[in-house]
């Protein structure tokens, strides 16, 4: 790339803002020019303002210690600065909606890892490997918006990321019908177990909003764009259950799936070996090589030894066998905050700049 894209990060001193930070530190395309978070942090450095609230084991990355946070209500500072902006703020829905829709009104593209807008039918939700063509819809968002380059593009809950890409490589074989339970990370609520105690040795059998995501989204992400909207897909129907497990980080899944074709075991993992998306043929320099991996021994994926497979961007999948009620079920492994959050807004980013969405200023 001949320049970088200067890049704001809305939602900067929570755990996902800071995943953000630490994979953007000596991104290739991509430069941190502004950080933004609520009044209670703007006006320190960035290092006042996570003191004693970095969630990792590296350092606060240099480039970033000292630079001053900005207000995120404070619109027409940020997008002055900024090309485009990553959007990873702790609000009520109602409040996000607004604030990520003035950031587009202001001609500064979103990249959100909120849900807010995740079912607003031109905007459009995606897995780069899976449906990089919703991006198709942008033009029709920017006519409703009377931007000229502003617009709002989400990425999916992080739970779904450990099958919906396992059954995305056999859509083919025409699935109809999932069960899932989702075994997810303390992270993916922004703790850690300094900050969460209770969860020590401890399962919670439900996740506030979880389940009709897990329901829902996947479907929209298979969905197609008709009259100047995503139309989610009808199939397969799927029921979800959702808990929280004493690990830090990485969400396992258990799926049971039925399919209206048929195919060997050895012909549907030769499929998820063998699957790999535009990321993948661009080389993006977020994309992993390969996205997905199938293990043949009985006892993993793993969550605390697979969740890093390919620096957090790559699904791990196994236990793929038949079943008494359902063709076949398996396990899936992807890590939350990595593909399921920052990472995954990461290469979506990189994506859309790719192919011109997101112009520099």
């Amino acid at each position: 790339m001949s320049s970088k894209w200067k890049v704001g990060i809305i939602g900067a001193t929570g755990m996902v803002g800071q995943r953000f930070i630490s994979l953007l530190a000596g991104h290739p395309w991509f430069e941190i020019a502004v950080l933004a978070a609520s009044g209670r942090s703007a006006g320190k450095t960035y290092e006042e303002a996570v003191a004693g609230r970095w969630a990792f084991s590296w350092p606060v990355p240099e480039s970033v210690r000292s630079m001053p946070v900005l207000d995120a209500s404070d619109v027409e500072a940020v997008s002055s600065r900024v090309d485009f902006v990553f959007c990873a703020v702790n609000m009520p829905k109602g409040e996000i909606r607004a604030l990520e829709e003035a950031y587009a009104r202001s001609e500064t593209p979103v990249v959100s890892n909120n849900s807010a807008n995740r079912h607003t039918p031109d905007v459009p939700m995606i897995i780069p490997e899976l449906n990089p063509q919703h991006a198709e819809i942008i033009p029709f968002q920017r006519r409703r918006l009377g931007t000229r380059s502003g617009f709002i593009t989400v990425k999916p809950n992080c739970s779904i990321q450990s099958y919906v890409p396992a059954l995305t490589a056999l859509l083919h074989l025409s699935p109809t019908r999932l069960v899932v339970s989702t075994y997810q990370a303390i992270s993916g609520a922004g703790k850690t177990f300094e900050r969460w105690p209770e969860m020590v040795d401890n399962v919670i059998p439900y996740i506030g909003g979880e389940e009709e995501k897990s329901e829902q989204e996947p479907l929209k992400i298979w969905g197609r764009i008709e009259d100047g909207a995503i139309v989610p897909a009808k199939a397969p129907l799927i029921s979800a259950h959702c808990v929280r497990v004493a690990v830090a980080d990485g969400h396992l899944s258990t799926c049971w799936a039925s399919f209206e074709k048929k195919a060997s075991k050895e012909e549907i993992i030769d499929c998820w070996r063998s699957f790999e998306g535009l990321p993948q043929k661009l080389n993006l320099p977020s994309a992993p090589h390969p996205f997905l991996q199938y293990f043949d021994e009985d006892d993993r994926p793993q969550t605390r030894l697979d969740r890093d497979f390919q620096n957090g961007m790559g699904i791990s999948l196994g236990r793929l066998r038949g079943d008494s009620l359902f063709d076949w079920r398996f396990v899936g492994l992807s890590h939350n905050t990595v593909r399921g959050a920052a990472g995954g807004g990461v290469l979506i980013a990189e994506l859309l700049c790719h192919e011109g969405y997101i112009p520099h200023k």
